[in-house]
């Protein structure tokens, strides 16, 4: 007899429910189907026995409901590494009862960067267990031996796709932080599907939420998720919703650069970003972005083609160099090439530095890029990438301690940006003596000795201020053009 048919049979004497589920979308169905109605998948459908549920007494009950006002938090629910940008995107450290997924592309760091992790926490005098069914223990150690330094004897490895055998490890090392790389690899003896299928991925993440969540023993959990083509990650949407928190790891193949943020946290700022540089040592915290991200040049050096403005990357303002080259084109259709924001974007920002202020670019090939590869999609850079196409064009250095935030509008009008003061207050902590902004935008500036705040109405102003006008001969040029 058949299994589907010997959980039919007992069902009829135990209270023991037959469903079927369908082994690679999760759904279930009272009967067996041939094709699944969700995934539109063929034979897929397996039996599973559903035990009834119990009505539990309040004898059997192991907690009870208490006043909202008598649940205390603090600092110290917090395992705070000592990688601050790591602590920066999750809102202060790893919560001591949370579940944290971790997702990237290949090749991203999430296995180097949680074995950081692990190692900082253990020297803090934690427990760790890092499990993986993706390597060996000694691809494991090969690693840490080349980026940690720490005492690794607080940290156990267990390379497994069990995740039977990865709880009866839990109970027995009984650790603070579990590290699962990665929950798409592991199985449940009890579930008859494919490892990485959505419903055992379900059932694993399930059995480690329990763990994460128990009331008399809490643990912090980090799981690796696989990442699709379509940069999701794998499997139900149902997984997001059950973790604490989503971390996305960006960074390409061969790139130094590598930016960390949330797209859910429930303990802190969702969008917060953070900034790593991937070394032969392993993932070093960028600690202050708007050093990085600028180019470092000696006192009196200019360079024409470059002007600074300020991005905000979840709360923290960044100052970001921008860099412009114009030349001769030599084809009826001039380059338009932007590696750091939409072409229609730059396009929009050319067409009002010609129509506005008479520089013709009709013969020019324009190529805009930002110091470190960062994009740019906020509306406050306009005025910086108009500014350094200007120096470009005109051959003419802006001094390097003057900063552009503003947006540019159809009329050549500047406009106000969003935390503007906020951006201001990172200009003056970084040394800078000017910064142009549009007029009526900010409340007081009382509060900035050290830097003068300089306020216009128009593109045309801010192009005037610095002696960058267009020459006589340019203004009859774009004229003749017109006309033509």
């Amino acid at each position: 007899m058949c299994s589907s048919h010997l959980l039919i049979e007992m069902g009829r004497y135990m209270k023991i429910k037959v469903i079927y589920r369908c082994s690679n979308c999760g759904s279930e169905s009272p009967k067996w189907l041939g094709k699944c109605q969700n995934c539109d998948e063929w034979n897929t459908f397996e039996a599973s026995e559903n035990q009834l549920k119990k009505t539990f007494s309040s004898s059997e009950r192991k907690t009870s409901p208490k006043r909202l006002s008598e649940v205390t938090t603090s600092n110290s629910d917090r395992i705070v590494t000592s990688i601050s940008e790591f602590n920066r995107v999750l809102g202060g450290g790893i919560v001591k009862d949370s579940i944290i997924i971790l997702t990237a592309g290949p090749g991203a760091g999430k296995s180097t960067l949680l074995l950081q992790v692990a190692d900082d926490v253990a020297n803090k005098g934690y427990k760790v267990l890092y499990a993986s069914a993706e390597e060996s223990d000694s691809q494991i150690k090969s690693r840490s031996d080349r980026i940690l330094n720490g005492n690794k004897s607080n940290i156990w490895i267990y390379c497994d796709t069990s995740m039977n055998h990865v709880l009866a490890s839990i109970e027995e090392l009984d650790p603070d932080l579990i590290i699962i790389d990665s929950i798409q690899t592991f199985t449940l003896e009890e579930h008859n599907s494919r490892p990485g299928s959505p419903s055992q991925t379900m059932e694993c993440a399930n059995e480690l939420l329990k763990i994460a969540k128990k009331n008399s023993r809490s643990r912090a959990v980090i799981m690796v998720g696989q990442m699709t083509k379509d940069d999701e990650i794998a499997g139900l949407r149902a997984l997001e919703h059950l973790v604490d928190a989503v971390l996305i790891l960006n960074g390409e193949n061969g790139e130094e650069l590598r930016g960390a943020w949330c797209s859910k946290n429930r303990f802190g700022s969702t969008g917060e970003m953070g900034f790593f540089s991937m070394t032969e040592r392993g993932m070093l915290s960028i600690d202050n972005p708007s050093e990085f991200f600028m180019t470092q040049r000696e006192e009196g050096q200019k360079v024409s083609g470059s002007a600074l403005t300020v991005i905000k990357k979840g709360t923290r303002p960044i100052i970001v160099e921008i860099e412009s080259l114009v030349s001769k084109s030599f084809t009826p259709y001039p380059s338009r090439i932007a590696e750091c924001l939409r072409r229609d974007q730059l396009n929009t920002l050319i067409s009002i530095l010609e129509q506005r202020s008479k520089i013709n670019l009709y013969d020019k090939n324009v190529v805009i890029k930002t110091t470190g590869g960062l994009q740019l999609k906020e509306q406050s850079v306009s005025l910086a990438v108009i500014m350094c196409i200007v120096s470009s064009v005109k051959d003419k250095a802006i001094p390097n301690d003057i900063v552009f935030v503003a947006d540019v509008g159809l009329t050549g009008e500047l406009k106000k940006v969003p935390s503007i003061e906020a951006r201001i207050r990172e200009i003056d902590r970084m040394g800078f003596k000017r910064v142009y902004i549009a007029k009526n935008t900010l409340r007081d500036s009382s509060r900035f000795n050290n830097l003068e705040i300089v306020e216009f109405n128009t593109l045309e102003d801010v192009i005037l201020d610095l002696n960058m006008k267009a020459s006589a001969k340019t203004e009859a040029e774009f004229s003749s053009t017109e006309d033509i």
